[in-house]
């Protein structure tokens, strides 16, 4: 069994777990937004088209439409990082300043 480097909680919320590596999160064609361990941007770099070039760049893929994350795109989706915030992402507001924001501060 493969471990995962984060957990999901509730219907739209995912938990960093690895300082170690990035997750891209993708959700349909929407921006893809890469969690690190100093918090969350959109990510401009090459998308990874095989799970070991992923694992190579310390980058693991979370496609938010999967089954074994939430089943179905999302347009809101809470994202718990290692920088002790938890962020909402509002794909309602992609290309706005509203679209990445801190949602709690020290959520733990």
């Amino acid at each position: 069994m493969n471990e995962k480097n984060f957990i999901t909680s509730g219907r739209n919320t995912i938990i960093h777990k690895n300082r170690k590596i990035d997750l891209l999160m993708v959700n349909g064609n929407h921006p893809v937004v890469m969690v690190s361990h100093a918090g969350i941007d959109l990510y401009d770099g090459v998308m990874p088209t095989k799970r070991s070039e992923a694992k190579k760049a310390y980058q693991e893929l979370v496609d938010v439409s999967t089954a074994e994350v939430f089943g179905e795109e999302k347009t809101l989706v809470f994202v718990q990082a290692l920088d002790n915030k938890e962020y909402k992402l509002d794909y309602s507001k992609v290309g706005t300043i509203n679209f990445i924001k801190v949602h709690q501060q020290n959520y733990i």
